[in-house]
């Protein structure tokens, strides 16, 4: 490690959020195998109790498959506005300890403890009770990751979930690092990990025994992050004021779309969500773009930017009109969305990640 400063970062992250909102909301859940949306043929699973994860239900499986692992799988729709506003509830507690906040999403964020409102010395005290607060107040219950950077902490949250917490102290981070299973690392995907298993790297101490030359000449400008992280340097800070880079809204639909005046009148309805959201958020921008996701599930997107801002719906429906001329669409259509980029904004909470409006008819994207 190097000779800077230590930190002192937490990572909060909700226990199965979205489905253990739901079983908080409605008593007859509890203790039940539940599944956030995927209910349908072509329903998607955005969540999963830990009743459900017990059968192998997992978020992003289809619906169908969830069904066939758990036969007496109960199915909810997702309320994503009731998940925001627990999730800014959490979020006040967290800003009573530290304004070094930085969201990851509506269930998880880091927070830097090291200099904190409540002068408690102990990460691993201060994430206990923030824990014991979000039980007691909000209901739900989570688990921490504590340590000296943002990727450390963020592994040890996985550890001991549900409802636990796991601190990695400065002399022990680098010998955690060297016994974790590198499929373990947050960032190796299993594209990456199949890969570094074929070089012969199984775990951290195999990483760490590799060159920076090795590393860049085999990963790209990955390698130098891999050579830093398994050595327990990381140099990205929480930020608490994260810029959003684009807002967007989207909808898988039920059936395909097969003509122009179909997808033209859910573009209608994705732009009035776009422009709520736009106004929700005090942004506007410059770019838009038109995402197509086909029924072969390849997926086209077109961008215009212009020089005068947009926030509006008239404004944003015009550009559209003009991408959808830009080619011919002729195939069956599952998805489109329409995002604003390029972005000015004046928020004053960091981002969180904007969620998915859904077409239901017992469907889910």
């Amino acid at each position: 490690m190097t000779d800077l400063p230590i930190k002192k970062i937490i990572h909060i992250d909700m226990d199965a959020f979205y489905a253990s909102v739901e079983q908080m909301d409605n008593p007859e859940l509890r203790n039940k195998p539940v599944a956030v949306g995927g209910g349908s043929e072509r329903g998607v699973v955005a969540a999963a109790s830990y009743e459900a994860r017990k059968f192998g239900v997992k978020s992003a499986m289809s619906g169908i498959i969830a069904k066939r692992l758990c036969p007496d799988l109960i199915f909810v729709k997702p309320r994503f506005e009731r998940y925001k506003e627990l999730s800014y509830r959490i979020r006040e507690i967290f800003f009573e300890y530290t304004d070094l906040v930085e969201p990851l999403s509506l269930d998880e964020a880091y927070l830097d403890v090291t200099e904190n409102k409540k002068n408690i010395s102990s990460a691993t005290r201060l994430a206990k009770e923030i824990r014991i607060r979000i039980l007691n107040e909000v209901g739900l219950k989570a688990s921490a990751g504590i340590s000296i950077n943002k990727f450390t902490a963020k592994i040890a949250s996985d550890i001991n979930k549900p409802n636990g917490q796991k601190t990695i102290l400065p002399e022990d981070v680098i010998p955690f690092l060297e016994e974790l299973p590198i499929e373990k690392f947050f960032g190796i995907g299993k594209v990456t990990a199949k890969k570094m298993i074929g070089l012969g790297i199984y775990n951290g101490k195999d990483l760490k025994n590799q060159t920076l030359d090795f590393l860049t000449r085999n990963f790209g400008k990955a390698g130098s992050h891999f050579y830093e992280i398994v050595r327990g340097i990381q140099y990205s800070e929480v930020k608490p004021n994260r810029i959003r880079k684009s807002i967007a809204a989207e909808r898988t639909f039920s059936n395909n779309l097969r003509n122009l005046k179909e997808i033209k009148v859910k573009l209608n309805s994705i732009s009035e969500e776009l422009e709520r959201r736009i106004e929700r958020n005090n942004v506007k921008g410059k770019t838009i773009t038109l995402k197509i996701k086909y029924d072969d599930f390849s997926i086209q997107t077109r961008s215009k930017t212009v020089f005068d801002w947009l926030a509006k719906k008239t404004e944003i429906d015009k550009i559209i009109d003009e991408l959808l001329t830009q080619k011919e669409i002729n195939r069956p259509v599952r998805l489109l969305g329409i995002s604003l980029s390029s972005l000015y904004t004046e928020e004053k909470f960091p981002d969180i990640a904007v969620q998915l409006k859904i077409d239901f008819n017992k469907k889910i994207e």
